[in-house]
């Protein structure tokens, strides 16, 4: 039986977007995971249909003035419906965030995502990394860098691109997204038994 992981985000400036493909291609290296991702902004009845599938949903947002940006506020309000049926009680949740601080109140912005889908009745997964370059033997291209366990943080330079995002920071993207994955596929097996 094939598990779904959806990543949902929205993406300002492309940081996010990239974010996001590093989270699905570290889902799909779970053997028996198939991985969406799924642009909030301008979303359709389809992707609707994917994330009511989905066995886990991954959230990204950019951090935009200490929370999530104005279009994943939207999407949140629109998952009203789901909200109200619970449709998504159960599913496995995670999520990441980029700004162009180093701290830039990313956590804020992670347990907003967190408490959506505690909303929901969500199951949420966190990072499951130590922290990394905290010490004078330690590198920024260690992953978690930015010492964040609650969900995958990256930060990005405002006047660059995504082509020039942190490579440590992809790398904890695509780890969040084979966690998140790795337990889908175990709850998905434990239902089929």
């Amino acid at each position: 039986m094939m598990t779904l992981v959806a990543v949902a985000y929205h993406s300002g400036y492309g940081h996010t977007a990239r974010l996001a493909e590093a989270v699905r291609t570290g889902a799909t290296a779970v053997t028996g995971v198939k991985a969406e991702t799924v642009p909030v902004n301008g979303i359709t009845e389809e992707q609707w249909s994917i994330l009511d599938a989905a066995d886990a949903i991954i959230f990204g947002t950019p951090t935009y003035m200490g929370s999530a940006s104005p279009d994943f506020h939207t999407f949140a309000r629109d998952s009203v419906s789901r909200w109200q049926e619970q449709a998504w009680e159960g599913k496995l949740a995670a999520g990441f965030t980029n700004s162009g601080s180093k701290s830039g109140d990313k956590l804020h912005t992670l347990e907003y995502l967190a408490l959506l889908a505690a909303q929901h009745g969500m199951l949420w997964v966190s990072l499951g990394l130590k922290s990394g370059w905290n010490a004078s033997t330690a590198s920024e291209h260690d992953l978690n860098r930015l010492g964040v366990w609650l969900g995958a943080a990256a930060q990005s330079n405002i006047d660059e691109g995504p082509d020039l995002m942190h490579d440590s920071d992809l790398r904890t993207a695509q780890h969040l997204g084979t966690r998140v994955a790795e337990y889908a596929a175990l709850l998905t097996a434990a239902k089929a038994a």
